[in-house]
């Protein structure tokens, strides 16, 4: 199993937007808004690291009004 955690960064007003297109990739167990200097945290967990990589490339960070991501891959 691998868990992740992505940092978000998006254009002013889009979190609420972007957490209910979050909250609707199955991988993503789960969704934060906040304050600072990143608006959202995402959790998610795939099988495998290819499909961990699949999910960082082309689901999330092709989402429309994502400024920058960061993403922290659990190790444990």
């Amino acid at each position: 199993m691998e868990k992740a955690y992505m940092l978000i960064s998006c254009e002013i007003g889009e979190e609420q937007s972007l957490y209910s297109q979050l909250k609707e990739i199955p991988e993503v167990k789960n969704c934060l808004i906040t304050y600072g200097s990143y608006d959202l945290v995402a959790e998610f967990v795939t099988d495998t690291p290819a499909q961990m990589n699949d999910i960082i490339t082309t689901k999330i960070r092709k989402l429309q009004k994502i400024r920058s991501t960061i993403t922290l891959r659990v190790t444990n």
